[in-house]
């Protein structure tokens, strides 16, 4: 079983902008170094203006981005952004799957 982050920020941002390749519309993940383990959602969905989206975060509601490059570099947990907070970053679901199971599905594609 996977456990933690088995990408570097650079790998989940390219994954990201290939939406169209990947599932990764309701990935849910958690910080390692928050007491809480709070579960945070981000996702993409094309059919929207802007189509990348937090949920669980800084901002009530949540947020939508118009790129991936936003949603990670935006200051939106606890004032710092998923890319500062990288290290910590433990994936849950990617896609609405096990990291295992999405691994499995994908793995050989990037």
């Amino acid at each position: 079983m996977t456990t933690g982050n088995p990408f570097s920020y650079e790998k989940f941002l390219w994954i990201l902008e290939r939406d169209h390749m990947f599932l990764v519309d309701e990935t849910r993940f958690y910080f390692n170094d928050d007491a809480d383990k709070s579960e945070h959602y981000l996702g993409c969905l094309r059919a929207f203006q802007k189509p990348y989206w937090v949920g669980y975060c800084d901002v009530p509601d949540g947020c939508e981005f118009d790129t991936a490059y936003e949603l990670l570099n935006a200051p939106i947990y606890d004032g710092r952004s998923l890319r500062e907070r990288w290290k910590n970053v433990v994936f849950e679901e990617i896609g609405g799957l096990s990291v295992d199971d999405w691994l499995k599905l994908y793995g050989n594609n990037f």
